[in-house]
């Protein structure tokens, strides 16, 4: 059954019609069979009604998948996930550096810049071949927050002091040089006219169509530890707070679930869910 003319209301406060399209594509990506993918579907099409939010059919979805499944309910809730990189940016910050890592670069996160005019505190320098990037992070934990044309404005009078500096040292006359803005939610329009019109690289959750944050964390199956739902929020806290951002490092040093006073009778569980995830 199909619900046609149903109205459905963003994050964002915008308001579409329903598109079963788009539910049946993110249960797709999620990993979930064709059966598991209907009998959701079938659930959330029931469920509707005029004015329903699309964080209320998230939770039915997600609800049914984590019954059926929790390693593929952790892979759709990943927009989710990265969400809970918070409250602070820093663990945003070691993700994306993680996600430049597995893509070849050389990276360091959190570190004191010299510009021509002042010091920077850049979130991630990154390094590839003769290419040399300052990368900052802009981490919101709200869906409806976008990065507007200040965010790239800002960035770009920063890179420039950053590169003239850079430009001064032996070996980078030849380099190339370029800022670049990861974002876990999306940019505004003046905000990707002016990034392209200056060189920025903007990354944003499903922008640009080749190489959106999105696409970097399938390609490269690194998902955040807040994926996991064998995990309270407290327990991801906890991890967080030691710097640890990646399913990865718990399946790589699954003493860590001991350090924050997790029993072992809960250790097989959360390290299955774990592997599974980073063997996608």
């Amino acid at each position: 059954m199909e619900n046609k003319g149903i109205t459905i209301v963003k994050m964002t406060g915008e308001k579409e019609e329903f598109d079963q399209s788009k539910l049946k594509h993110s249960l797709e990506r999620s990993g979930a069979s064709d059966v598991v993918i209907q009998q959701v579907i079938d659930e959330v099409e029931v469920s509707l009604y005029e004015g329903i939010s699309t964080k209320e059919i998230y939770k039915t979805a997600f609800a049914l998948l984590r019954r059926s499944n929790r390693p593929t309910a952790a892979r759709y809730k990943l927009k989710k996930a990265i969400m809970e990189l918070g409250p602070t940016g820093f663990p945003f910050e070691k993700f994306v550096g993680e996600i430049l890592n597995y893509q070849g670069f050389r990276t360091r996160v959190g570190v004191t810049v010299k510009g021509h005019c002042v010091n920077h505190e850049v979130d991630v320098i990154a390094e590839k071949e003769q290419k040399h990037f300052m990368v900052e992070c802009k981490f919101h934990s709200d869906q409806g927050r976008h990065c507007n044309v200040k965010i790239p404005l800002y960035i770009q009078s920063r890179f420039i002091d950053v590169e003239k500096q850079w430009s001064k040292k032996d070996g980078h006359d030849t380099k190339f040089h370029q800022g670049w803005i990861f974002t876990n939610t999306r940019f505004t329009i003046d905000a990707i006219q002016y990034g392209n019109c200056v060189g920025l690289m903007l990354v944003g959750w499903d922008y640009p169509k080749k190489g959106s944050l999105k696409e970097r964390i399938d390609v490269s199956g690194l998902h955040p530890i807040t994926c996991l739902t064998t995990l309270t929020k407290n327990e991801k806290q906890q991890l967080l707070e030691k710097d640890k951002v990646l399913c990865m490092e718990l399946c790589n040093q699954p003493e860590l679930l001991k350090s924050i006073g997790i029993s072992e009778k809960r250790h097989k569980n959360i390290l299955k869910e774990a592997h599974e995830l980073c063997n996608k």
